[in-house]
């Protein structure tokens, strides 16, 4: 395995066996609001700590991008980080949140990792390498359809500004599709359709530690990933992703 796929691993799971020492005393926590309905706890802050530990063990002169302590250090390497992505589904026990990890080499994702600890699923790329589930090779699903597709989201909490552009995209998929799903973390939303669990996914606004893995992970299952004003998805965060069929026709429902 690669090297960096090996400290990304080992750096996932501390962070989530963390996280699962916590999942039954939820109620002692010490909890803080970061913005609307937007929560961070000592387990999330925890959590990134352990990561970067794991990280900066052996790779110590790389940067790092965290989304509790933010950037650290200048390198042509950065580990992009989010240590409990679903903090929400977590505070409520609800065992859909995950661990993210990304490396990026001057801007391009090179490796990507999302560990569900609840259910030890654990989701691996590198670049050029494919994509795999617990060591299985996984691929985007094959319907061609919106009719047949069901499609991930995240909608935008409390925000009328965003919820303008939103809420008029959320009416144009949900008339043509399956089904929409807003299951609480984009992590693994992204992480689902690399697996074909999700044939596409949308939302608007999110961070680079949100996305960073999973991007990677749809693109090595085959899938498409692209922001849906036509710009970088790891710099505005709005980001439409599919298989090769289905995501050219979210994306003209996204516009």
């Amino acid at each position: 395995m690669n090297p960096f796929i090996n400290i990304a691993v080992t750096a996932a799971h501390a962070g989530g066996d963390l996280i699962m020492r916590y999942l039954n005393r939820v109620d002692q926590l010490k909890i803080s609001a970061k913005g609307n309905s937007d929560f961070v706890s000592e387990v999330d802050r925890g959590a990134e700590a352990e990561i970067i530990r794991n990280i900066q063990r052996y790779y110590p002169q790389h940067a790092i991008l965290g989304e509790e302590s933010g950037p650290q250090g200048e390198s042509d390497w950065t580990w992009i980080i989010d240590p409990l992505d679903g903090t929400t589904n977590f505070l409520h026990g609800i065992n859909h949140f995950a661990v993210s990890i990304a490396a990026v080499h001057k801007g391009q994702i090179e490796h990507g990792v999302i560990y569900c600890p609840p259910t030890q699923e654990l989701y691996v790329a590198s670049r050029g390498g494919g994509a795999v589930r617990n060591n299985r090779r996984i691929r985007c699903s094959k319907r061609r359809t919106m009719e047949e597709a069901l499609i991930g989201t995240g909608a935008p909490i409390r925000n009328p500004e965003r919820n303008q552009r939103y809420l008029p995209i959320f009416e144009s998929v949900i008339s043509e599709t399956a089904g929409i799903r807003r299951a609480g973390s984009a992590a693994l939303d992204l992480a689902y359709v690399a697996d074909g669990r999700l044939d596409g996914f949308w939302e608007l606004n999110l961070k680079p530690w949100d996305i960073a893995a999973g991007i990677l992970l749809v693109q090595e299952a085959g899938g498409i990933v692209t922001e849906i004003d036509g710009g970088d998805p790891l710099k505005t965060g709005s980001v439409v992703a599919g298989n090769p069929k289905i995501h050219p026709l979210l994306e003209a429902l996204t516009k």
